[in-house]
């Protein structure tokens, strides 16, 4: 047999041999036709024969998990998925505030947020998206820097790539980190982008000026191009402080003098100038200790010390004076009530690891107070002081001078938060209503201390929120500064007093009342807050979606 027919295709008998014995040979009669491929199909997803399906020209072909069926039809779209509940009607009002408008649209998902308007600042090509971001993460890092609360930071972040046509935007803000992800389709890869906050600083000027630009940017009849927002954001950046060091100093002395008259229930001079003295010494040994590079723990400790070491000095002296006044009006300067504030309103509003983050921050600011007023309290009654635990402040004896005082301390705590001169005197009158509000119930009334509080601080959110509504700003200088008279300082010092007499147990309970005080005053700035937004259609942007992150099972 030559090569070549030992080349040719083997005849039926051959191929059917018995002795083949695969189990993949075909059967002995079995005609199997003869084609050019596979023989038969082998894939389950195989379109069967005779059903064709009609290609768009031009179009990939289907199964690629980014096209669509088929099947669909963008006019003749399918119902939606309906929740078993309904999905809660949202209304958007124009005129409302951008603050709530971004608020509501962040709650809610994002299929079901409504498209933005066509935008007029864009350009021919689109906005540059990692422009828009980076000055997204710029505001937001000025916002919490400036100690806004991480609801408010996601949703002027919101706003800004709103405002530049970025619908399709997630803000996410934790203590220290920035992030924010755009996606342009669903079919395109996602974009994002981070900053870290690493320095803070508390600046209510700097902090309105920039909630100005985002009310600008969300204000469609308002153009701002992307370069005179980074130029506007520049300026900002640059500006100086409203007022000067010595200015801050002398704020912090009054601000204490202040505490002390309110807390001593009577206008006493030498209580005045002792304790005024001794915030002005522990306030320039922070700068001191700042300007060598110590932590804020450390700041904090050394700035205690002054003011209980006056108190105690005037007690061994034998002046027939409060020194428990002084020392208390020098803790009220000290005590992270804006922290607090913002660190609790962040665990309200579902931010729980920025709230434990803030939370844990101003438990390290009070160690540090304990830590520096304990040490020289130790100290005073090993070598004679007669401190007296027991002796309470008194009631109120002159309801006129305390009104007076709770207002002078409002006024001088918001210079030390940097604020505009025009919001100085609205904090300062709001603060004067807290504390008339908290003598009327605590003192006339015989309401519990906490209870009051609540209510107070209540009152001073709900009329900071209608502040911030009218001026389209920020609630933070309206309200921060106004709780200042209602910080627990007396019973901070009277627990940090048991304490340092061996007195343990009656100082924790002490400490608690003042943990208590703490969070009325932070429960109720916000629950104030919340009902301007209920109940008040003051530029309210109706119903807003609760942030439901769990039901409890």
């Amino acid at each position: 047999m030559t090569e070549a027919e030992d080349r040719k295709p083997r005849s039926d008998e051959a191929r059917y041999d018995p002795e083949i014995t695969s189990e993949f040979a075909i059967p002995q009669g079995l005609d199997v036709p003869k084609g050019g491929g596979e023989s038969e199909t082998t894939s389950e997803f195989a379109v069967p024969q005779g059903l064709q399906t009609p290609q768009p020209a031009g179009a990939e072909p289907e199964g690629s998990a980014f096209t669509p069926p088929s099947a669909y039809s963008a006019k003749e779209a399918p119902t939606a998925f309906t929740p078993a509940t309904g999905v809660p009607l949202v209304s958007l009002i124009k005129d409302a505030p951008w603050q709530d408008r971004m608020r509501t649209m962040l709650r809610m998902p994002v299929t079901e947020r409504p498209a933005p308007e066509p935008v007029q600042r864009e350009e021919e090509g689109g906005p540059a998206v990692p422009r828009v971001l980076d000055l997204t993460l710029r505001i937001g890092e000025l916002l919490l820097a400036g100690g806004e609360g991480a609801e408010d930071v996601e949703a002027a972040m919101f706003a800004v790539c709103r405002s530049y046509g970025l619908d399709r935007c997630e803000p996410n803000v934790t203590f220290t980190l920035l992030s924010i992800s755009h996606q342009p389709s669903l079919v395109e890869d996602p974009v994002t982008a981070s900053r870290t906050v690493r320095r803070r600083g508390t600046d209510y000027t700097r902090l309105a000026a920039v909630f100005h630009l985002v009310d600008d940017l969300s204000d469609p009849e308002t153009e701002v191009s992307l370069e005179e927002a980074y130029r506007r954001l520049a300026e900002i950046r640059r500006n100086r402080h409203p007022y000067p060091g010595w200015a801050l100093t002398l704020s912090g002395g009054l601000l204490a003098g202040a505490a002390s008259l309110l807390v001593a229930g009577r206008g006493d001079p030498i209580v005045f100038v002792a304790a005024a003295l001794g915030a002005m010494l522990g306030d320039r040994l922070a700068w001191l200790c700042a300007g060598r590079g110590l932590p804020e723990f450390y700041q904090f400790t050394v700035a205690a010390m002054p003011p209980a070491a006056i108190g105690v000095a005037l007690n061994l002296a034998h002046v027939d004076v409060q020194g428990s006044a002084v020392i208390t009006g020098g803790l009220f300067a000290l005590l992270p009530g804006r922290a607090l504030v913002a660190g609790v309103q962040d665990g309200l509003t579902g931010f729980y690891i920025t709230a434990s983050a803030r939370l844990l921050e101003v438990m390290y600011f009070f160690v540090g107070i304990v830590a520096g007023v304990l040490t020289v309290l130790y100290f005073g009654v090993k070598i004679g002081g007669k401190l007296d635990p027991e002796a309470a402040l008194s009631v109120s004896e002159e309801p006129l001078i305390q009104i007076a005082a709770s207002m002078l301390l409002s006024l001088t705590f918001a210079i030390l938060l940097q604020q505009e001169r025009s919001t100085v005197l609205w904090v300062t009158l709001n603060g004067g209503v807290a504390w008339s509000v908290y003598g009327a119930m605590h003192y006339a009334g015989d309401i519990s201390p906490v209870a009051s509080t609540a209510v107070a601080a209540g009152l001073v959110g709900l009329f900071g929120q209608l502040l911030a509504r009218y001026r389209f700003a920020s609630a933070l200088p309206y309200t921060t500064a106004a709780i200042g008279p209602l910080l627990p300082g007396s019973a901070t010092y009277f627990g940090l007093l048991s304490i340092a007499q061996n007195d343990v147990d009656k100082g924790l309970v002490s400490l608690a009342k003042a943990v208590s005080l703490a969070m009325a005053i932070a429960i109720g700035v916000n629950l104030g807050s919340e009902i301007s937004r209920m109940f008040l259609r003051i530029g309210s942007a109706g119903k807003r979606r609760a942030a439901k992150r769990t039901r409890g099972f």
